[in-house]
């Protein structure tokens, strides 16, 4: 009779065990997912926030081509302005080829 006191308490004492590690197994796993899934997320907020600190640097490139193609836009305005106005024609001289 104790034989088998000792067996059961044993076997009961097996599954308990047995039970409390794979609880503990699946604690820890809940715990390594909960972490990837932040260091995921810190990876995505970088990633925006490096976005982020990129469109300072593409509206001060944009400002600095406009300033550029105002620029030229005007220089070649002036320069076919005053192209037209250094050549006259004088109808008198003109021959009728």
């Amino acid at each position: 009779m104790k034989g088998t006191k000792n067996i059961v308490l044993f076997v009961i004492l097996g599954i308990v065990l047995i039970l409390v590690v794979t609880g503990c197994n699946g604690y820890n796993g809940l715990v390594k997912q909960d972490e990837t899934v932040k260091n995921s997320w810190n990876n995505v907020q970088s990633s925006y926030q490096r976005r982020a600190d990129l469109i300072p640097n593409l509206v001060n490139t944009v400002k600095g081509e406009a300033n550029f193609e105002q620029t030229t836009l005007i220089q070649t305005i002036e320069a076919r302005y005053k192209n037209l106005n250094s050549v006259k024609v004088d109808p008198e001289n003109l021959t009728p080829e």
